[in-house]
């Protein structure tokens, strides 16, 4: 069989909208800071969640009207597609695109675009007006709203691409999953650029669910900020969340023929599922799995276990942190002080679910380009699982600066699917 070259891709654009920051510039000072995007939700109270912080981006008027015009914005409640446009059109123009023009749109740039569930209070208000009898009042947006690839939609009738324009749905995992989705299609030369992330709602009914699982904490609605806790004793569970990540991965020819700043090279990686075997279910990561992934993610990217710097991890501030990092430390062979530095940004944006892996993204690509890790927060002191197997300076506490050469980065999803990608620092 023929092996081809893959054609070598980097990272030439970001947009971003989390909780604690709207716009790449933003986050990367939020997450230098320690700034917390978590804060208690009057509406989560109203209606009796058991877990009443939330972390939801803050979208003043001044943003929706650059974004939108007075005819987009009526009626238009889905807060996910809100995320997703704005981040999207950041990235396209952090990277000096130039939208197509009214003729003819761009046969080589493409969108994959992730979400979870869209348009959750447009469900509500187009179920309430369908049952009573007003179904001509639901306006002309409704579909697109409450379609999952109406955010691809959404964009590629903004900005005009017009190569492979689509959406993926897979939990937790969405949005490294679209990440890698995007990478592939230029690595095989079936694309020149693709602006790829993923975005989630905000609000009860994309919460609630988890709420009812008992898997939100609970006694830190009075202090909201200290809720999530990753690697923690004392984690209680996630903090739901929401925003939007956004990239435009191109290939390496085309950015240096633009001449445009690069964030990062995109070396590979990798998507699997654990099929809900062995140790794994719903609800549960099988952790042969996830090793699997995190090897097969090396493989493809042609590097070994060693020269990994940093990881980026899923670590949602529950009872399977420890586990994470087991699987981590078994599939790489480094344990103690030879781990990598890890880290997670959970602790200040919560578990944005479908947004969760864009959002972070943005963050693991920021270490790189800045050559620096991150703090953790929130950790009353490393749960001991955690200690037997890895030294405590490799999670650390203050933002520093670091060597980091090739960073992973991973989500491990809802439904036992995994994914893991490697990127690399860009040498001039």
């Amino acid at each position: 069989m023929k092996i081809t070259a893959k054609n070598r891709v980097v990272i030439t654009g970001m947009g971003v909208v989390a909780p604690n920051a709207i716009g790449v510039s933003a986050f990367a000072k939020a997450l230098q800071e320690k700034i917390s995007g978590l804060r208690f939700d009057p509406q989560l109270r109203d209606l009796n969640f058991g877990c009443q912080v939330s972390g939801t981006p803050e979208i003043t008027e001044e943003l929706l009207a650059q974004n939108f015009t007075p005819l987009q914005l009526r009626g238009l409640k889905a807060s996910g597609l809100v995320y997703g446009v704005i981040a999207g059109k950041e990235a396209f123009k952090d990277a000096g695109l130039e939208i197509a023009g009214p003729e003819k749109a761009m046969p080589e740039m493409g969108i994959i675009f992730g979400t979870g569930q869209s348009g959750g209070e447009k469900y509500r208000e187009a179920i309430n007006l369908i049952d009573d009898g007003k179904v001509r009042r639901l306006g002309s947006t409704s579909v697109i709203q409450t379609m999952t690839s109406g955010i691809s939609a959404w964009l590629s009738g903004e900005l005009g691409c017009g190569n492979m324009v689509t959406s993926n749905s897979s939990a937790c995992c969405t949005g490294t999953e679209a990440f890698l989705m995007g990478y592939e299609r230029i690595a095989a030369g079936k694309a020149t650029q693709m602006l790829v992330g993923s975005t989630s709602d905000s609000g009860p009914y994309i919460w609630g669910g988890f709420d009812a699982m008992r898997i939100l904490p609970t006694k830190y609605n009075d202090d909201p900020e200290n809720a999530s806790r990753p690697f923690s004793n004392d984690a209680a569970g996630f903090v739901p969340g929401s925003g939007a990540g956004a990239f435009i991965l191109e290939s390496l020819e085309s950015a240096q023929k633009r001449g445009v700043p690069i964030y990062g090279e995109v070396l590979g990686g990798a998507v699997n599922s654990g099929g809900h075997r062995g140790d794994g279910s719903m609800t549960a990561p099988n952790g042969k799995a996830v090793q699997d992934c995190i090897h097969l993610a090396l493989k493809d990217a042609g590097i070994k276990s060693e020269e990994i710097d940093a990881i980026n991890g899923h670590l949602t501030a529950t009872s399977k942190d420890a586990f994470e990092i087991q699987n981590w430390s078994e599939a790489l062979g480094r344990k103690g002080n030879n781990f990598p530095f890890i880290n997670t940004f959970k602790s200040y944006i919560g578990h944005c679910l479908a947004a969760a892996g864009s959002v972070e993204l943005v963050g693991a690509v920021l270490q790189l380009r800045e050559q620096k890790i991150y703090a953790n927060s929130n950790i009353t002191a490393l749960h001991s699982k955690i200690t037997d197997l890895i030294d405590t300076n490799c999670v650390p506490l203050q933002s520093k600066g670091a060597a980091i050469n090739i960073l992973a980065k991973a989500s491990f999803g809802f439904g036992d699917v995994n994914a893991c990608v490697i990127l690399k620092n860009y040498n001039y």
